[in-house]
C-alpha cells in the first residue's frame, strides 16, 4: 500500500513537473525532487529512468550524491523567481498579503537556493587514505 501511495505521488510529480516546464508560474524542480524521492521509495526501475534521463538525470545524480546546485541552475531560477517577482506578482488581482506572502516564500527558496555548493566537495587526504 505505501509502495503505490509512493508511486502515484511520484506520477503526480512527474505530470506537474511537466506542466511546469511549460507555465512560469508552476515550478518545475520541486516537482522532479518529490517524483525522484518518491521512485526511489517505490520503483527502483522509475528511480533508475529519472538519474539517467537525459535533461533530468545530471542534476538529480549531482543533488543525490552531493547536494550541489549547479551555477547555471542557480543563475536560472534566479532570474525566472525575479522576473515573477517583479512581473507577474504586481498585477495580480489578490490581497496584498498574499502576494507579501509568496514574496517572502519566493526569497527564501532564493536563499536555500544560493546556500548550497555548486560544485562536489573535492577529496581531502583524509578520504583518500584507506582506514
Amino acid at each position: 500500500m505505501k509502495k503505490t501511495l509512493y508511486l502515484m505521488a511520484g506520477h503526480l510529480s512527474i505530470i506537474l513537473g511537466t506542466i511546469g516546464f511549460f507555465l512560469p508560474v508552476l515550478p518545475t524542480v520541486p516537482f522532479i525532487l518529490l517524483a525522484a524521492f518518491c521512485y526511489s521509495k517505490s520503483s527502483t526501475k522509475l528511480h533508475q529512468w529519472l538519474l539517467t534521463h537525459k535533461y533530468f538525470g545530471p542534476p538529480l545524480v549531482d543533488w543525490e550524491e552531493n547536494g550541489t546546485i549547479g551555477l547555471k541552475a542557480k543563475w536560472l531560477a534566479s532570474i525566472m523567481i525575479s522576473l515573477v517577482i517583479i512581473f507577474r506578482l504586481p498585477y495580480l488581482k489578490i490581497a496584498l498579503v498574499i502576494r507579501i506572502i509568496v514574496i517572502v516564500i519566493l526569497i527564501g527558496v532564493l536563499i536555500f537556493i544560493w546556500s548550497r555548493p555548486s560544485q562536489k566537495p573535492k577529496p581531502t587526504i583524509q578520504d583518500n587514505q584507506k582506514p
